[in-house]
């Protein structure tokens, strides 16, 4: 199962989607502005909430408004500003115990 979160400025929203690519889970939530732990705690959230109903883990890709440095592995230009300077994959990928991809 692929396990898609789309961080924005106001909601962040969850879909997975099974091997066929047919959808079975699809729930969003607002997003904790100014606020970088709870927004991993959302996302955290979601992720639990879409493997729960679906009875699988599933691996995580997260759309986030900005870039990721491929020199220093933080957020930068990011329109959610307490991204910015922030290791955030590694953040989410330390709370979820495993790996996540940032687009």
């Amino acid at each position: 199962m692929r396990i898609g979160i789309d961080l924005g400025g106001t909601k962040t929203e969850v879909i997975a989607l099974d091997d066929a690519g047919e959808q079975r889970f699809r729930h969003r939530l607002p997003t904790p502005r100014e606020d970088y732990q709870q927004t991993i705690e959302t996302i955290a959230t979601l992720v639990d909430m879409a493997e729960q109903a679906t009875g699988q883990t599933g691996s995580v890709g997260i759309g986030i408004p900005g870039s990721l440095s491929p020199y220093t592995g933080v957020v930068k230009n990011a329109n959610s500003t307490w991204l910015n300077g922030q290791p955030f994959d590694s953040d989410v990928s330390r709370r979820l115990k495993r790996e996540v991809r940032l687009a």
